[in-house]
């Protein structure tokens, strides 16, 4: 049983089998159907267009459609698995080595793998950030005037109502601070806010 960079779980056989097929084709076959892949890869949106360029792919190598569309399944797995762990191209080739890929194709996909790996750390950013949208954020700030313990008389709190786009809705979101944790909650959003200026 191999251990893989991309993945901690154990992955059937039919994963290995698929990418040991992609070894029948020439370096030429090869070459295009990484850059579909990669093309879909970095515009996941375009479905049909992805869908359409498999047929073509396969008429045009008098390939069968469902044999293709189980070898890119299994491809696939590589770069979604490799994108999560934010791995080197050289982790990408030895883990397709290890899945059976020949050492000039899994260089060559290794290769394609950094020339796209910034648009693609940019494209997993955007859907995290887009998972949970914030819409609108209301606060209060209050100080505690009255409690059963005279430590906290005094003390400076922060009320905040967060809207959050979830799904085709949006909930609200409520949450109660300190002082320090409101700095801290602060702080970690000027750091999120300069990542994010880092790859616009």
């Amino acid at each position: 049983m191999h251990s893989y960079h991309f993945t901690k779980d154990p992955l059937p056989d039919s994963v290995s089998n698929d990418i040991q097929n992609l070894n029948k084709l020439n370096q030429e076959q090869f070459s295009s159907l990484v850059e579909i892949l990669f093309q879909f890869l970095t515009e996941p949106r375009e479905t049909e267009r992805f869908l359409n360029q498999l047929s073509d792919f396969a008429s045009a190598n008098g390939m069968s459609h469902g044999p293709l569309k189980n070898i890119v399944k299994s491809i696939l797995l590589v770069p979604n698995g490799a994108m999560k762990r934010s791995l080197s191209a050289e982790h990408v080739k030895a883990d397709l080595i290890a899945l059976g890929l020949n050492e000039e194709k899994a260089g060559y996909f290794a290769d394609q793998w950094t020339l796209h790996s910034v648009a693609l750390s940019r494209l997993a950013l955007g859907q995290t950030l887009m998972v949970n949208q914030l819409i609108d954020m209301e606060w209060k700030f209050g100080v505690t005037v009255g409690s059963s313990e005279l430590q906290k008389v005094g003390n400076i709190f922060l009320q905040l109502k967060l809207v959050v786009k979830k799904g085709h809705g949006t909930e609200n979101v409520y949450m109660e601070l300190t002082l320090p944790q409101f700095y801290n909650f602060l702080h970690e959003l000027e750091r999120a806010k300069t990542s994010l200026e880092c790859f616009s």
